[in-house]
């Protein structure tokens, strides 16, 4: 196992949700949604803290009652609907470690992706360690919608393929495609405070079963989470 050394486990859970009001408090599974993630950094025990950054004062008492620490809160600039997420995890970067020698490697953990375990926290660290990578996010395979088959639909419902070349391919000729999800993203600590952005030339995926990766967006989501919760994932 992996000794808790300079690395930092940064969750960014802002209180302004649309689609779903107050989704990283609202209770799933018998707890808050919130609480799954933070409950797999420490059980994963990877690392040296684990931050919450939220502007919301609900959302920081939640979290620090199921471990996590909450230093400061979220500056309202941080904390609209434009502001990638990656920002916010490099603001926190920065504010705990301006000598920029405290911490080596980051690993930006989503509320919205509860059912992650310990385990893929701890594998998704051994692969971006073996792999000598500089950023890995973990992906999802497509599953039984085809992706190569992809269409638009104009106002008139007309049909346009995306892929033209592969619409008559058959299934199993064509190769896997993977979706990121963001249940557990790593990056060298440096890297980050000069892109502020995961999404770099060379970065890695991270496989992680669907049913683990599932991001919360809408009741839809939701609704498919709670079956999941009942079927045992995420505990």
């Amino acid at each position: 196992m992996f000794e808790p050394d300079r690395r930092l486990a940064v969750i960014p859970a802002r209180g302004g949700s649309k689609r779903i009001p107050q989704k990283n408090i609202r209770p799933l599974g018998g707890k808050p949604l919130l609480a799954y993630t933070i409950e797999a950094a420490v059980a994963s025990k990877l690392f040296d803290q684990v931050i919450v950054s939220t502007d919301s004062g609900d959302i920081a008492e939640i979290a620090e009652r199921f471990g996590a620490r909450v230093p400061f809160m979220r500056e309202a600039s941080l904390a609209d609907d434009m502001t990638p997420v990656s920002e916010v995890t490099a603001d926190v970067l920065d504010k705990l470690d301006s000598s920029g020698r405290q911490y080596r490697d980051i690993c930006q953990l989503m509320p919205n992706c509860p059912l992650r375990a310990a385990s893929d926290i701890a594998d998704s660290y051994r692969q971006f360690v073996a792999t000598g990578s500089q950023a890995q996010i973990s992906v999802v395979r497509y599953g039984w919608q085809n992706p190569w088959w992809a269409m638009r639909q104009d106002r008139n419902h007309v049909l346009d393929p995306i892929f033209k070349d592969y619409m008559t391919a058959r299934s199993q000729d064509l190769p896997e495609l993977y979706c990121p999800t963001g249940a557990i993203w790593w990056m060298k600590a440096d890297l980050l405070r000069q892109e502020r952005n995961f999404h770099i030339p060379g970065r890695t995926g991270w496989e992680i079963p669907w049913q683990r990766g599932l991001d919360i967006d809408t009741q839809d989501d939701w609704g498919l989470a709670e079956a999941l919760v009942h079927m045992g994932f995420g505990r």
